[in-house]
C-alpha cells in the first residue's frame, strides 16, 4: 500500500520495497529507508513518468 502526500514542491510517498519503481530503485529521485518502509520524494521538477523514447526513423528502400 502506497501512501501519497501532495505538497507544494512535489509528492511525498511511503512504500515498501516491492512497491518501488525502477527509477526509485536506481535512486534517480531522493529515497530514504526507515525500517521496512521507504520514503520517496518526487519533486515537481522531475516527471513522474519517463518520457517515451522516440521511434527509430524508418528508412525507405528506394
Amino acid at each position: 500500500m502506497t501512501i501519497k502526500i501532495r505538497l507544494p514542491g512535489g509528492t511525498l510517498k511511503f512504500k515498501k520495497s516491492h512497491e518501488l519503481r525502477r527509477r526509485e530503485q536506481k535512486r534517480e529521485v531522493p529515497v530514504w529507508q526507515v525500517g521496512e518502509y521507504f520514503i520517496v520524494w518526487w519533486p515537481n521538477t522531475i516527471p513522474d513518468r519517463p518520457s517515451k523514447r522516440p521511434a527509430p526513423d524508418k528508412q525507405s528502400a528506394d
